[in-house]
Order: structure tokens, then sequence, then C-alpha cells
């Protein structure tokens, strides 16, 4: 292993690109601790531990601990990661984004440019939400002091201000990763996210209980097998493609396959229920105290059955949703069928597709309940333990988990591409 290091870092280009992406990832965790001006450092510190259950857990990790913090970068990935999902949505029922979609290179541009503007309006939304329960005591419950040292008009527009170019500037940051560095910039920083809650996560279970902390060891390792065994799990379709005569050259006649993943939608369906199952979180203080209790009781705790309950029904029925509109078994049929590609066994066109559909439904069904397996496996345990030090400190949780090994494999196997181009043995040996 250290010799592939070291070949990987005597590779001049791909040397380049690991600096910089570790470069702008050190940038990133600044941006993170570091507090917006006018907050309370010490009483954001003394009451961040209070906040516990299912939403603020989660809200936890997917900004790395920095949302509770109210710091420069507390609104983290989430408002690009959300209107990213939300453009991808709108390309399907909006005709002006489907028709930029199929104009190659342009049109992804333009959309890309509307995906920054939506969002840089979600960050000011969630800013304004976050700075707003700050300053009411309820973006921490249990503490009675201040977040704010002065919760005057001026020093609140600052802190939204200061969140939201915040959140402009990550949005930057992942676009120079993916251009520049390697991997998927906004994918590594959200694996950054989480992989930096861990070690203060695992130092307080082991303070805790240090027999809890091997036997989570071990459970962790065996969860990240069955999530690196699923997440690599495919149904390839065999594809041949028929000779054909260009000018006086043979072309074709060559056979393949379309990978088609048991989890084709990803990380995105729990990304999404979760901005979802946080919305009346935000709206209800402007509702009234009804409405609040009730949110309160039924949408804020994991342990609950209606939130879990409405938790996997989001996540499969988002899982469906999302593999419908990313993977087109009409398209895909036609593409083959133009460049004379065919399923042995079907004819092309028509019965191609239904088949694709039929293959894609069968994936989706075991895809979405692993999904929703995963992201049940920390509500169930608290509600098993009903222990609050172990929900606080609990680090493995699905989406967790499935985020490190997702973007991990990813990362690797494109470090692994361009040693192979550079005929080296390869990364994962």
């Amino acid at each position: 292993m250290l010799t592939v290091l070291t070949r990987v870092f005597r590779t001049p280009d791909l040397r380049r690109r690991l600096l910089f992406t570790l470069g702008l990832i050190g940038l990133f965790r600044l941006g993170q601790v570091m507090p917006s001006p006018g907050v309370d450092v010490v009483a954001v510190r003394e009451c961040v531990g209070s906040a516990q259950g299912g939403v603020f857990d989660m809200v936890q990790l997917l900004s790395g601990g920095a949302m509770l913090r109210l710091s420069v970068f507390a609104l983290g990935v989430m408002p690009y990661i959300t209107a990213s999902i939300v453009m991808q949505l709108f390309a399907v029922m909006v005709p002006r984004l489907a028709v930029l979609r199929k104009e190659g290179h342009s049109g992804q541009a333009k959309i890309t440019q509307y995906t920054r503007y939506l969002t840089v309006g979600l960050a000011v939304l969630n800013a304004g939400t976050v700075v707003v329960l700050a300053r009411t005591g309820q973006l921490l419950p249990g503490c009675g002091r201040p977040l704010l040292r002065d919760e005057g008009l001026l020093s609140v527009t600052v802190i939204v201000l200061t969140m939201v170019a915040g959140a402009c500037v990550v949005m930057w940051l992942g676009e120079l990763i993916t251009d520049r560095g390697i991997g998927n910039g906004m994918s590594i920083l959200m694996f950054t996210q989480v992989v930096a809650v861990f070690p203060s996560y695992m130092s307080n279970i082991f303070v805790i209980s240090p027999v809890g902390f091997v036997v989570m060891l071990v459970a962790g390792l065996f969860l990240v097998a069955a999530v690196v065994f699923v997440e690599q799990a495919q149904r390839r379709i065999p594809v041949r493609y028929a000779k054909r005569m260009v000018g006086r050259r043979m072309y074709g006649g060559s056979s393949t396959y379309i990978p088609m993943k048991v989890n084709q939608a990803g990380i995105v369906p729990v990304i999404f229920t979760t901005s979802m199952l946080y919305l009346p979180t935000l709206v209800t203080p402007l509702l009234g105290d009804t409405a609040q209790a009730w949110v309160a009781r039924h949408l804020t705790s994991g342990t609950d059955p209606f939130y879990m309950t409405v938790y996997v029904l989001l996540i499969a029925g988002f899982a469906y949703f999302y593999v419908s509109i990313t993977f087109d078994p009409v398209e895909v049929a036609d593409n083959m069928r133009r460049f004379g590609g065919f399923v042995p066994g079907l004819r092309p066109g028509r019965p191609t597709a239904t088949y694709l559909a039929y293959v894609l439904s069968r994936l989706t069904a075991p895809g979405a309940l692993y999904l929703a397996v995963l992201a049940l496996l920390p509500l169930v345990a608290f509600a098993i333990l009903r222990d609050p030090g172990t929900q606080q400190n609990f680090p493995f949780g699905g989406t967790s988990v499935l985020i490190m090994v997702g973007v991990g494999l990813d990362t690797v196997k494109q470090i692994e591409a361009r040693l192979q181009q550079r005929n080296y043995e390869g990364f994962l040996r």
C-alpha cells in the first residue's frame, strides 16, 4: 500500500490534484469552525450538547456540526445539494429545462447557472430560519442562554448575509474540486462533514462505555461491509452491436452490457427526505403553538412511530421517483437501436424498453428497502436503548455510512482510473 501511495504522489498531475483537494478541504473545515459575527461562542458551546433527536442529529451530521454552532459555513453543502435535486426534478416537469438538458454542454451550463441562483435563494431561506430559531431559543432546545450577543435587526442581517456568503463560497469550493481536484466536489465536502464528527463521537462512546465502544466498532465494520456489498451489486444487461460498414471500414460486432445498480438512486432519497422532514420544524414557529407542539411531538423525535413511518414512505417514494427521472428505458432503448445495439433475445425498440423498465422496477424495490433499512437502523437502536447519551453519540447511522462508503468508492475508482492511464497497477491492489 505504501508503494502504491508513493507512485500516486510521484505522478505530477495526480499529486497536484490531491494536494489541491486536501487544501480546499482544510479551508472548508476552517470555515465550519469559524463562528459568525455576533454569535456568543461560549453559550453555543455549552448548549450544543442539549440538542438531541432525529432531526437535530441529522442536521448535526449533514452539517459537520457547523449549523448548530452558527459558523460561517453553517449551511454547508445542503443548499446546493437540495437545489441540484430540485433542478433534476424540474428538468422532467418543465419542458424548457428538458430541452436544455438535451442540448449538451451549453444546455448543462445554463442548468448549472440556474442551480446556483436557486442555491442562493435556498441559502437565504435556510440562514434566515436558523438565525430566527437561534434568536427565539428554539435552535438548541433546553438552552437558557441567548446565543446572539445582539438581537437587533442589523446584527441579525449581518449573520444571515455571512451564512449566505459562506454557502456561496462552499458552492465555489465544490466546483473547484470537481474541475481541478479528484472526485465530485460536493460529494467530497459532504464526506468531509460526516467524517469530521466521527472522532468526537467515538471518544465520547469510549468514555461512556469501553465495552460498548468495541461492540459498536464490530457492528460498524459489518455494516460497512454490507453497504459496500450492496453498493457494488449490479445487474448487467448484455448488449450486442451488429456489424455495419461506414465507408471502407467495418464497425460494430462488439459486446458490452448496461450496468444497472441495485441502489440506482444513491444517497439522494435519504437527503431529500431529511430536508422534507426538517421543513416542518422550520415553518411551524410561524403557524402557532398548536402546530408547533404537534410537530415537536411527532416529527422531531426519531423514536416516534409516526416519524419512522413517514421517513420510510418518503424514502421509498423518492427512490422510485428519482430512478424514474434519471434512467429512461425508452431513451436507452432508442439510443441502442440508433447505433445498432440489441439485447439478445429481444427486438430493438419497445420490447427492449419494456424489458429494461421491468428490470429497473425489480431492482428499485430492494434498493428502496435497503435505503429505508439503513435510515431506520439508528432510529430503531435509539428506540430500543432509550439512552440519551448513546443517542447523541451514535456514529454508525445508515446515512453516514452510506455517504462515506459511496463517496469513498467513487473517489478511489477515479484515482485508480487515472493511475491505469499511466500504466500503473491500480490503487486498490
